[in-house]
């Protein structure tokens, strides 16, 4: 079959090496894509969030399946849009419509809907610019640290944890009054710190049935041991050690099963990935955010542990028939390290040359390209996060030595990444 896959980050070329593997995949065009995923399939001059030209792109390309990686054109309504497009009644998708991804696009109705439906999660109340005044005096109640959440999407970097009142009110005032994320910040959630051990896990569900992917921890701020300002994500660790059964039983029955029966029963149908963004309190996982899509770097780490054929998975979610369906994985560590652009995750150049792509090692490593773009004869810098380096083993610090290794061979002019992917699990 021929499959579009939208997106041009790490989790993109992750998903189009998979995809690639398949013998039910016939051709594979990725839209707008970048350096590497053009090594493995054909890459389309498409934004991911141009809804005219990928339904254009459907149409000439007589794709079978879509499958989205970002999650802005979920948001903004992709599926919806394809569904009404004539000549693609029978074009299948990976991605909720507008409805479901509500629940990475509002942190606000996310919120509501894990109250409405008894899942574990941080207390936490929303205030709009109208409502500042109210919300400086509520910071003033609340224990410290407290966390202020733009309502709408800001690229992961929308989360502040302030370690003072006098952070908060600052934080809150930029946030509502100087609009420091712009419309997505017309609203922000003041919540509870939960303390305890972040972890994602991944679902792929019709909306009745869901398979479980591996899970992973990401880390998310700029520097060593945790410090600095929150990232798109730095690196990451699969599996997570202790996530064992009686936890990841835990997670089924008290957060994926009442999601999932939760969008049945106020009828928002989906059909794609669910990512639950958690936190380890005592034993008990609670619900620290959702997302509408695979997580990036995590998928980087998550998708070389996966040894069944996705594309088999993926066209069973697409047509409601995941039923009875399982994703196999390998026992292998996984440790993803991400290389970033000098200044990231605040101003940053791009056009930097990479150096070493061609001189890695082949001893259990895989790179998948995050913000690269072809010039010329050179692979130059084209985001904030660039390269991601994942390196297997049977143990995380075989994993981190292959990772490491390698990226180290890597260069580019302000080349920067964290040293401690995974130390902290050793």
């Amino acid at each position: 079959m021929n499959i579009l896959l939208i997106g041009s980050g790490g989790r993109e070329h992750a998903l189009a090496w998979k995809i690639s593997q398949s013998k039910l995949t016939t051709k594979l065009f990725i839209a707008p894509g970048n350096a590497g995923t053009a090594t493995i399939a054909e890459n389309i001059s498409v934004a991911s969030d141009d809804l005219d030209g990928i339904t254009e792109v459907c149409l000439k390309q007589k794709i079978d399946l879509v499958v989205v990686g970002p999650e802005v054109p979920l948001v903004l309504g992709l599926r919806d849009r394809l569904e009404k497009t004539p000549g693609l009644e029978r074009l299948l998708m990976v991605g909720p419509g507008a409805s479901g991804a509500r629940l990475e696009g509002s942190k606000d109705f996310s919120k509501q809907f894990m109250l409405r439906h008894r899942i574990p999660t941080a207390k936490a109340k929303t205030f709009t610019a109208l409502e500042l005044e109210e919300g400086s005096k509520y910071l003033c109640t609340c224990n410290l640290p407290i966390v202020l959440k733009a309502d709408g999407l800001a690229a992961g970097k929308g989360v502040v944890i302030a370690q003072t009142h006098d952070e908060a009110q600052s934080t809150l005032h930029d946030m509502l009054g100087n609009k420091r994320f712009g419309s997505a910040s017309e609203r922000v959630l003041v919540e509870e710190f939960l303390s305890g051990i972040e972890l994602s896990v991944f679902v792929l569900t019709d909306g009745e049935h869901y398979v479980l992917l591996p899970e992973a921890k990401d880390y998310k701020r700029i520097g060593d041991g945790d410090t600095g300002p929150n990232t798109g994500g730095m690196g990451a660790v699969s599996p997570v050690p202790f996530a064992d059964e009686a936890f990841m039983n835990k997670v089924k029955s008290a957060i994926i099963a009442p999601t999932i029966a939760g969008l049945k029963q106020e009828s928002i149908p989906y059909r794609g990935f669910i990512f639950f963004g958690l936190i380890n309190v005592g034993g008990s996982p609670f619900v620290i955010e959702y997302n509408a899509r695979m997580g990036d770097p995590e998928s980087e780490a998550v998708i070389p542990r996966i040894d069944s054929d996705l594309v088999e998975v993926l066209l069973a979610c697409a047509q409601g028939q995941l039923k009875g369906k399982v994703i196999r994985m390998t026992n292998n560590m996984a440790v993803t390290v991400m290389m970033v652009s000098g200044g990231y995750p605040g101003t940053y150049s791009k056009g930097k040359t990479i150096r070493g792509l061609g001189q890695l090692s082949k001893s259990g490593s895989q790179i998948f390209h995050a913000g690269t773009r072809n010039a010329g004869h050179e692979v130059v810098t084209d985001g904030g996060r660039v390269i991601a380096i994942t390196g297997l083993g049977n143990r995380i610090d075989e994993a981190r030595n292959r990772a490491y290794r390698d990226a180290g061979d890597l260069s580019f002019d302000g080349a920067y990444f964290r040293k401690d992917i995974g130390v902290d699990l050793l």
